[in-house]
């Protein structure tokens, strides 16, 4: 009998931060027999401490251990960390790849994915089309910033279909994953202070939404959007476009 996979070291997998997205993306690389490490800097929520402690998941809250982060074959990372946080830094330099909790969940999922960003509605708009969908009677999950966890609906559910608000800070490492239905609803300045005060950046972080679609796929906007238009006519789009006004 073959000893290969008794052998082959387990894939390490670091989250940084311990809310939603992270304890969810620890329970599903548990789930997938990663070495799974929780660690974030400031003070993890006393329902999530026991979620990791239920789950068996080593973690730590109220600094980083920087010799059990940087032995990561990867490290999926809470929006909320910039990436210019000394840890981040580090992670970086030893170029230990990054990606967020949804392009993490997003490997092991063959759901179609209903992805909606904008400065402004996303979370109404969200939550209206999973309403629609599922009293439709479409087996649906809620996800990103709001609803659960995606990876954690992965790890323990089955849903056809996920409608995912979407941030900017959550599109930044998001790399192979792919909306089938993109929505941006508009684009105002807003975080300006992420993007180093540069607008182009801000929007191009939100425009990684129609990152990877295909022409089977759809990118819904509004038309009437003057930011949105601008970078229309400066990319090529793979998709099919459904503009609204």
């Amino acid at each position: 009998m073959s000893t290969q996979n008794q052998d082959t070291p387990r894939k390490r997998l670091v989250v940084l931060g311990g809310g939603e997205s992270g304890v969810g993306a620890a329970i599903l690389a548990k789930e997938k027999g990663m070495d799974v490490f929780l660690s974030d800097f400031g003070t993890i929520p006393p329902k999530y401490v026991a979620q990791l402690e239920e789950e068996k998941i080593p973690y730590e809250h109220g600094g980083h251990t920087e010799s059990l982060i940087l032995t990561a074959d990867e490290v999926v990372k809470s929006p909320g960390i910039p990436p210019t946080a000394p840890i981040m830094v580090k992670i970086a330099e030893k170029q230990i790849p990054i990606i967020s909790e949804i392009e993490f969940a997003g490997r092991y999922t063959d759901a179609k994915m209903v992805c909606i960003t904008g400065s402004n509605g996303k979370t109404t708009t969200t939550l209206l089309t999973y309403h629609i969908l599922r009293e439709a009677g479409i087996n649906v999950g809620l996800a990103g910033n709001v609803g659960k966890s995606l990876a954690l609906q992965v790890a323990r559910e089955h849903h056809d279909v996920y409608v995912i608000e979407l941030s900017s800070f959550q599109l930044e490492n998001m790399y192979d994953f792919k909306a089938n239905i993109a929505v941006i609803l508009n684009i105002t300045p807003d975080h300006l202070d992420r993007y180093d005060y540069k607008m182009q950046n801000y929007i191009n972080a939100k425009f990684r939404i129609i990152r990877n679609q295909t022409p089977e796929d759809a990118f819904i906007f509004w038309q009437d959007d003057p930011v949105i238009q601008a970078q229309l006519r400066q990319i090529s789009i793979e998709s099919a476009l459904y503009p609204f006004s």
